[in-house]
């Protein structure tokens, strides 16, 4: 393995790692910003208000994307023992 194939596989894992991370990281994002204009609207500022619903929301995207993510993975493995002489 050359220098050029071992960087263009650490760009492949960063960008995987990227991929299968932003849908839980987008859902995070958006209850986030949700639960906080309902917040500003409502003038509560409860720290856990924010905070459960958060969690449960990531943790509920992250088993729904799994397979999907499995599927990244074992596809990035096979394409990178594939290659290796």
């Amino acid at each position: 393995m050359d220098a050029s194939s071992a960087v263009d596989l650490a760009r492949q894992a960063v960008t995987l790692t990227l991929l299968v991370s932003l849908p839980v990281l987008v859902v995070g994002m958006a209850v986030g910003l949700v639960i906080s204009i309902l917040q500003a609207v409502t003038q509560v500022q409860e720290q856990t208000l924010s905070f459960v619903p958060k969690i449960v929301a990531m943790i509920f995207t992250a088993v729904l994307t799994a397979p999907w993510v499995a599927a990244k993975l074992m596809e990035f493995s096979e394409q990178m023992f594939g290659g290796l002489p």
